[in-house]
């Protein structure tokens, strides 16, 4: 318990609830203590065509889940089709809870669309809420919440919901030191599936 009490979690990732979607991103620093491991760190990923995941923590831990999430989501569709989003909630859950003596050292933001959009947030031992409005994880995250507090309105658009992510991101850039590298992730889920932003179109979002 000392342990995840005291984990370090150098990074900053948003999750944004749209109208008819939903918005994950991150910046792209990767640490080791005080050295800067990779400024082009990957910590948004895809897992099926409907679900995506955010990572912050331990990124051996994160690969394997991500490995681990993506298999079951495979096996789950050749069975009974594309898992919902509150299976894929479970699923990692359980995972992780099952593993609570040797955690996984990650904070997690799934997210996707099935019926409608859906953010959900775990801790290192299972512990989830599915998010209503916006969630953020790692060290910048409180620099993120307080744009995200200020500047969220229900009902946003897709476009407005990716210049708040940056937004956020930016603001957590500025003042957390384990937050930066070069440029940002975006990925956008809703019906049509997860689709990432090319660097130019974060670029022009950005300004």
């Amino acid at each position: 318990m000392t342990e995840i009490q005291n984990m370090k979690t150098g990074t900053t990732t948003v999750g944004i609830l749209c109208k008819d979607s939903v918005i994950i991103a991150a910046e792209k620093k990767a640490t080791m203590g005080y050295l800067v491991a990779s400024k082009e760190a990957q910590k948004v990923y895809q897992l099926d065509d409907h679900i995506g995941i955010t990572i912050a923590g331990g990124v051996a831990d994160a690969q394997a889940m991500i490995r681990l999430l993506k298999a079951q989501f495979k096996l789950y569709k050749l069975e009974r089709g594309p898992i919902t989003l509150k299976g894929a909630a479970n699923l990692l859950s359980n995972i992780l809870h099952g593993s609570k003596y040797y955690p996984y050292m990650n904070q997690f933001i799934l997210a996707g669309y099935d019926t409608k959009p859906h953010a959900y947030s775990f801790d290192p031992l299972g512990a989830f809420d599915e998010e209503g409005e916006f969630v953020s994880t790692g060290s910048g995250s409180p620099f993120a919440y307080g744009v995200l507090e200020d500047r969220y309105k229900a009902g946003l658009g897709t476009e407005e919901g990716i210049k708040l992510a940056l937004s956020a991101l930016k603001a957590a850039v500025e003042r957390d030191i384990a937050s930066g590298g070069k440029g940002f992730r975006v990925a956008v889920i809703d019906k049509d599936g997860f689709k990432e932003l090319t660097e130019q179109e974060v670029k022009k979002y950005a300004a």
